[in-house]
């Protein structure tokens, strides 16, 4: 990777939202918790929620991941109150569809993760980046089987 391409990954907005994650930390009571690991770089993303009336109604993350992993779950944190477990799912996909297919951006209020366009290119960073979403999908499931 040279230079220029770290430039372009590590951008000072993905910097920005790395170090500004909202809702860290733990839950006492959630209604559903999920930890998801990266087996290739390590990183780890710990949600615990609380589903109430079919949407998320509190959140928190424990984030020890890379700056993509961080600023990942820095935008799922800004936007998943009132959020669905379809939304969530619907977000997960489409994240996924943008970086690995290069597909269209998710849908609104998920399109904050466009900043995340440049790691489309970095295979081995994908997994990093889905793991808030990928974690908040399963807290939420636990909860709708419930």
């Amino acid at each position: 990777m040279s230079d220029r391409d770290l430039v372009n990954l590590y951008s000072g907005r993905i910097l920005a939202l790395a170090a500004d994650i909202p809702h860290l930390g733990r839950l006492t009571a959630p209604t559903g918790s999920a930890r998801k690991r990266s087996p290739l770089c390590g990183s780890t993303v710990t949600v615990d929620l609380v589903m109430q009336d079919g949407v998320v109604a509190d959140f928190a993350q424990d984030v020890k991941a890379c700056a993509l992993g961080q600023a990942a779950a820095s935008i799922l944190g800004s936007v998943i109150l009132g959020r669905s477990g379809a939304e969530l799912e619907a977000a997960r996909a489409d994240l996924r569809k943008m970086l690995q297919d290069n597909g269209p951006l998710p849908a609104r209020p998920f399109d904050g993760y466009e900043v995340l366009i440049p790691a489309r290119e970095y295979a081995n960073r994908h997994a990093s980046i889905l793991l808030a979403l990928d974690a908040a999908c399963e807290a939420a499931g636990q909860t709708e089987l419930a």
